[in-house]
């Protein structure tokens, strides 16, 4: 992951070599840390894999501070790019599960977008995730296959990681490095996902 001046101690998590394991965990949802003993035991596993994931180190090279701004949102969108096909994959609902391909596609367009103009900027295409994302889809995963799942938590799921995308849209723009069609790419998509949240949370509410 390269590097930028977003402020961790207010913004989300960076997807790695940023701080130690334990704040980047600790930031993780409640459902985490009020596991059951099985759950914990899970847990524990993936404290495992996020440790072996922070000793695999950064990329190298120095990029401009525009590809690193982009290349650090990027692993937010690609995070909503798989958090959206978890969605799909899990649902019974028609209507929701024709929701979540959208925003998969939404979401894949959105990295298209941010890739075309990393590259413009001598950065090489940004295809991974966070540490944060991955630990927390594993472990919602894992949690699933103990009780199951529901369309309820799915759209929980959903709101939770929209709220992260939103975070790292608000660093990203306010980083101050992009300017141009750049930013306004940006500010286009974090326009998106905020009706993307709003739509989200009606539709939980519905489930209540």
């Amino acid at each position: 992951m390269t590097q930028s001046s977003f402020d961790t101690t207010t913004r989300p998590t960076r997807p790695a070599g940023r701080g130690t394991l334990g704040t980047m965990l600790g930031q993780l949802p409640a459902t985490i840390k009020n596991a059951s003993t099985v759950q914990k035991i899970v847990g524990g596993t993936l404290l495992a894999l996020g440790a072996a994931y922070l000793a695999r180190g950064k990329k190298a090279g120095t990029p401009s501070p525009e590809a690193a701004t982009l290349d650090e949102l990027l692993y937010f969108v690609n995070d909503r790019i798989e958090g959206y096909e978890r969605a799909v994959a899990e649902s019974e609902d028609p209507q929701l599960r024709g929701y979540y391909k959208q925003l998969v596609s939404q979401s894949q367009q959105f990295a298209t977008d941010l890739n075309t103009y990393l590259t413009r900027e001598g950065g090489a295409r940004e295809t991974s995730t966070t540490l944060k994302g991955k630990l927390y889809r594993a472990f919602m995963a894992a949690q699933a296959a103990v009780t199951g799942h529901s369309e309820k938590s799915l759209l929980a799921f959903n709101i939770h990681g929209e709220t992260w995308a939103l975070k790292a849209y608000e660093a990203a723009l306010a980083d101050q490095t992009l300017t141009g069609p750049m930013r306004q790419a940006v500010e286009r998509q974090q326009h998106l996902a905020q009706q993307t949240y709003e739509r989200l949370q009606k539709l939980a509410e519905k489930q209540a």
